[in-house]
């Protein structure tokens, strides 16, 4: 068995653990960096790669191999696809934060992304990209999750994320350092939803649950908890792992989380098996 999968366009990576230990699936959608090279001069260069990214998320979930979960990491930008956005256009909220889309214009600021800022995709070129990077990615998600399934009778996705402290354009405080989300408990069941709850607010980070992010498109569309597939979210602020100007990974803050992670999908896992 293959230790990393491609497809074959590098659309994404697969890391398969050297058996299949757990019904868990890891997706990471948002710490790809790459852009087409026919497309790279449309955007600004000061954009990319873009403030947005999800760096080092891949790192911190980095144990998910050793604990036999299979994990999946989108190698495409977000400013090209966001993976984690309603495909038709449908916000996923209504509270007077900035919107981005399936194939944004601005960043999480507002900030224009092309160097011609007028521009807006075009609902062809959107299509397009759907085809190209979207549907392969919740393809490749749904086999993943069809396949520990079939193993365990039961699939769990944790949808990987992280966002910068304080970002003006979602909202005017900051964040707290970890934000649960279960799409407000339709994603998963409710006393997986407080087992994950009650080991993360253990390890004194300050939680919060499904405010001000109840998980995006991801966890809506895979969490089907009447055919026993779940869905998880999880942002983190980045400097609880990062430096303070969140520009560097910081290896003992990195360390002190990965171990609270690794507790809490450990104790879902045998949740999740009995």
């Amino acid at each position: 068995m293959h230790d990393l999968m491609n497809n074959n366009d590098n659309l994404f990576t697969i890391t398969r653990p050297a058996e299949i230990l757990s019904p868990i699936v890891l997706s990471i959608p948002h710490s790809g960096t790459d852009i087409p090279t026919e497309l790279l001069s449309e955007f600004k260069s000061d954009m990319l790669p873009a403030d947005d990214t999800d760096w080092f998320v891949e790192d911190i979930y980095a144990f998910a191999r050793e604990l036999g979960m299979l994990t999946i990491k989108a190698n495409y930008s977000r400013l090209l696809i966001d993976l984690n956005r309603n495909p038709d256009g449908v916000p996923l909220y209504s509270d007077g934060r900035v919107i981005t889309s399936v194939c944004p214009s601005t960043d999480f600021n507002g900030n224009r992304i092309y160097t011609d800022e007028r521009k807006v995709v075009s609902k062809e070129e959107i299509t397009r990209r759907k085809e190209m990077y979207f549907e392969p990615y919740y393809a490749a998600v749904q086999s993943l999750l069809d396949e520990v399934q079939q193993k365990f009778g039961v699939a769990l996705l944790w949808d990987c994320h992280s966002i910068r402290r304080f970002v003006p354009g979602v909202r005017t405080e900051k964040f707290p350092d970890l934000i649960l989300g279960t799409a407000d408990s339709a994603s998963v069941p409710v006393h997986l939803e407080l087992l994950v709850s009650r080991k993360l607010a253990s390890g004194n980070y300050q939680l919060s649950l499904n405010t001000p992010f109840k998980g995006g498109n991801i966890t809506r569309n895979f969490g089907k908890p009447a055919q026993r597939q779940y869905a998880i979210q999880l942002e983190m602020s980045k400097d609880i792992y990062m430096n303070d100007s969140e520009t560097e990974y910081h290896p003992a803050r990195a360390s002190k989380l990965q171990q609270l992670l690794r507790e809490t999908l450990l104790e879902l896992n045998k949740e999740l098996l009995r």
